[in-house]
């Protein structure tokens, strides 16, 4: 099957230097590209040229800036029988198999078709087409590797696929999974979703599924750091989108500041210590009354290599999590 690589937009024209990035990022994926055509902005060929292109046996990648997507979503819609839904904040064709992280995938008879949105300045979203064998990544929660095993074979079996469960700390896998079809893959993580409901992220990314889900509902969360250093804000803030939902960070290593920062409590930090749950319990309400956010994440812990008792040994954390209803905190 031949791949086919069509650029919407003048400015892959005019910057040869982003098309050729482009073109280099899709072949990491896809070692042969038979045809590249491109398109003007408002060129009145693409929908007639577009309808004709998915009715043909091959590989299709769009590749559109952010100001076409939305065309190119409407005609795909229109070329394949299809109408248009919300997928995460963004309008896709329902027949979307993968979406992830400003690039989706669909088929459409015996053509299969990859949008890429560019942003230009922004790394380019992922290639969900390959060579041979496709590869999509899902975060689970709340389970532990064993029981993911058995859950999860079956609907494997059901689907053809194959995955490998990587434990990333207690009751979080990330789970890779690898098909040579791409609805097979999809319908698998739809399964999956509905067995285990609230304890799926379907996204290679947590901080990415983080920021677009918060982003698409305009809420905020800030972050009360202790042991953490400002690791939580670093790791948010190393993603395009993050100024959309972080309100800010305040690292309060020391008592003193825990005190006059966050308002916690002599009585709390004398009577159980800065590692414990009141202590996280109040970082967050202390964050969240100093900020403008909707959420707030607190953590404290000892990190090491000294500071350790028999009751809290070194690596012992905390972490309060709030919202302005309620709150909750674990270790």
């Amino acid at each position: 099957m031949k791949h086919h690589v069509l650029f919407v937009g003048s400015i892959f024209q005019s910057h040869e230097s982003l098309s050729q990035y482009v073109l280099r990022e899709v072949r990491k994926g896809c070692a042969t590209i038979e045809q590249i055509s491109f398109y003007k902005d408002g060129d009145s060929a693409l929908l007639l040229d577009l309808q004709h292109q998915v009715t043909l046996e091959q590989k299709l990648i769009i590749v559109t800036t952010k100001q076409n997507a939305s065309t190119i979503g409407k005609v795909l819609s229109t070329a394949t029988e299809d109408v248009q839904v919300l997928q995460n904040g963004e309008l896709l064709p329902q027949k979307t198999l993968i979406a992830e992280q400003g690039s989706y995938l669909l088929e459409y008879k015996q053509c299969v078709v990859n949008v890429i949105r560019i942003d230009e300045g922004r790394k380019i979203p992922p290639v969900l087409i390959q060579e041979e064998q496709t590869r999509a990544v899902i975060h689970i929660f709340d389970e532990t590797a064993s029981t993911l095993q058995t859950l999860l074979q079956p609907i494997a079996q059901t689907y053809e696929v194959t995955f490998e469960l990587v434990t990333l700390v207690d009751g979080w896998q990330r789970v890779e999974i690898f098909s040579k079809r791409y609805g097979d893959i999809s319908n698998f993580i739809a399964a999956a979703k509905k067995l285990l409901q609230k304890n799926v992220i379907a996204s290679s990314d947590v901080m990415e599924y983080l920021i677009e889900k918060l982003a698409s509902i305009g809420k905020k969360i800030t972050f009360a750091e202790s042991c953490t250093g400002g690791l939580l804000s670093y790791f948010l803030t190393q993603h395009n989108g993050a100024s959309k939902i972080l309100e800010g960070s305040l690292v309060t290593y020391s008592n003193t500041l825990k005190d006059n920062w966050l308002a916690v409590s002599e009585e709390s930090l004398k009577n159980y210590g800065a590692v414990s749950a009141e202590v996280v319990c109040e970082m967050s309400e202390g964050a969240l009354n100093v900020s403008n956010a909707d959420y707030a994440i607190a953590v404290s812990g000892i990190a090491g290599d000294t500071g350790g008792t028999e009751e809290k040994p070194v690596g012992t954390v905390y972490i309060g999590v709030r919202s302005h209803q309620a709150h909750k905190e674990e270790h």
